[in-house]
């Protein structure tokens, strides 16, 4: 089994003690544009998603991991979603949730943890992400881990008025 602790971090499930980090990381308005949030969630649904968090990647398409450091603190989320396990593929997200956290390779090291664990123990053949042009920390994260830019999806997100281009990045693994 591919272990899931770093040097700074390790991934483990969501618990139901979670629950205030769960609803305060899902109802930061400033991350919306990037999950496709468009209302606030209320307590009582993160709590019924928390009860069946437990379900098998293979039956519902997902996988959602906290970041922790070794101290246990929960600084972030790292998700697989849109598994495919006929195709071998799967989306990638990753969030860590406050800035004083940020930019000190908490999510670089969760990235490669889950890639590790992705092209290991589910032996995927590979995994994408979608980012927006003007989120360049994100860009230089994926870049940074042998994310390759596969192409441009123009006025996809529609913010504050404007359209903004989105881009797909893909890690096959070999």
């Amino acid at each position: 089994m591919y272990s899931l602790k770093g040097q700074k971090v390790y991934l483990r499930a969501l618990e139901p003690s979670d629950l205030d980090f769960l609803y305060q990381i899902e109802n930061a308005t400033a991350v919306w544009e990037i999950s496709g949030t468009t209302t606030p969630y209320s307590k009582q649904v993160l709590e019924m998603y928390l009860e069946n968090v437990h379900r098998d990647i293979y039956e519902v398409k997902q996988l959602r991991l906290c970041i922790c450091l070794l101290d246990n603190t929960v600084v972030g989320l790292i998700d697989l979603f849109d598994f495919d396990p006929k195709n071998r593929k799967a989306g990638v997200g990753v969030i860590i949730a406050s800035e004083k956290h940020r930019n000190n390779g908490f999510a670089a090291e969760a990235l490669e943890l889950l890639c590790g664990y992705s092209r290991v123990t589910l032996e995927m053949h590979q995994i994408y992400c979608n980012i927006l042009e003007d989120n360049h920390a994100s860009i230089h994260l994926f870049e940074s881990l042998g994310f390759e830019k596969i192409g441009i999806k123009k006025d996809w997100i529609l913010s504050k008025g404007k359209f903004k281009n989105e881009i797909l990045y893909q890690k096959i693994f070999n």
